[in-house]
């Protein structure tokens, strides 16, 4: 625990004076109730109420005046608390494996009402962006509260050929950090084979990125689901080491089957159907996240459901001189409720 005003931390040794002050009151008032001549005017005096309960309203106002001291010195400590700047990204595979039928009624469908699903469960004051990703990769809709638009971009999804992942994560980068110039275009174009390399040195200069500890950044986070492979468009794990380094966790999220779906309208794609586990636990291994599979439309579900609980509260360093002098206060009512009723005055 820090302190932003340290220098009222003196005014605590208040209450050890007023502990003793106490104690000579009480002494005081035995001294005193030697001098009647009546005995039972003296165990009246020495009583001055039920016994220990005396004892309890003073020891309450003490610990309520040592709050309100502590308050003074504005404590400062980390706690997890929701947080109303906190930032989602969905990043949704809409490529045309997602038909596959393998989840019920689909893969496309299924993913849907999952994200509508996970949206009702977040707290209002969590933004969320919506992207997707195939052979080409958008952003559908901006961070938003709304959770009407962000409904009806679901609902908007149109499939495409073709299954950028590292491109998901490079737009959804941009999304959270518009403010650094990174630029897809000038990542990435065809396949993996083709696709430009972040280090190659023909790339424009950006803004430079200070490198952060994988997972430090607590203000947003990406949520990566797909049903293939990697077919186009920057690595995966370049991608995934751009999250890293500005903190970024990405959850992914891996769907279908592991062997894949054969469709009937494609067979000969059904390697790039198959799940690229492997390359998905990369990716949230390196950004501190963690991988989910989901093989049916309820572990879909379920998948949501927890990541509904990770993302919604948030560490932060906040002051606790409010809390302090509300328990301050609590106390004070405490003692002087507690007075009134069993001695009928405020001690």
């Amino acid at each position: 625990m820090d302190f932003l005003a340290p220098q009222f931390l003196w005014l605590l040794t208040l209450v050890p004076a007023l502990v003793l002050l106490y104690l000579w009151l009480m002494r005081r008032k035995k001294k005193l109730a030697l001098r009647y001549a009546s005995l039972d005017i003296v165990r009246q005096a020495l009583a001055g109420g039920p016994g220990w309960r005396r004892h309890i309203p003073p020891a309450l106002l003490l610990t309520a005046i040592a709050l309100a001291l502590l308050a003074a010195s504005r404590p400062m400590a980390t706690i997890p608390l929701p947080t109303s700047s906190a930032t989602i990204i969905l990043a949704m595979d809409v490529s045309l494996s997602m038909r596959a039928t393998d989840v019920k009624p689909n893969r496309l469908v299924a993913a849907q009402e999952a994200a509508k699903a996970f949206l009702a469960e977040l707290p209002p004051d969590i933004k969320v962006g919506i992207v997707t990703f195939a052979g080409t990769t958008q952003l559908v809709q901006a961070p938003t509260h709304n959770r009407e638009n962000l409904v009806a971009a679901i609902d908007r999804f149109q499939m495409q050929r073709g299954t950028a992942v590292g491109n998901a994560i490079v737009v959804s980068l941009a999304t959270i950090f518009p403010d650094e110039g990174i630029d897809l275009g000038e990542l990435t174009f065809g396949s993996p084979t083709r696709g430009k390399s972040l280090d190659d040195k023909s790339k424009p200069s950006k803004k430079e990125v200070t490198p952060v500890a994988p997972g430090s950044y607590e203000s947003a986070a990406i949520i990566l689901l797909t049903d293939g492979r990697r077919t186009t468009g920057i690595d995966t794990e370049e991608a995934a080491k751009m999250a890293a380094d500005r903190g970024v966790r990405v959850y992914a999220i891996g769907l279908g089957t592991v062997d894949g779906a054969v469709p009937a309208y494609d067979s000969w794609t059904a390697i790039y159907m198959k799940l690229d586990e492997p390359s998905l636990r990369a990716v949230a291994q390196k950004t501190q996240a963690e991988y989910y599979y989901a093989g049916d439309a309820e572990a879909l579900k379920n998948v949501y459901t927890q990541l509904t609980t990770r993302v919604q509260v948030e560490k932060k360093e906040t002051e606790l001189s409010a809390l302090l002098a509300l328990m301050s206060a609590a106390l004070s009512i405490a003692a002087a409720a507690l007075s009134l009723l069993w001695f009928s005055r405020i001690a």
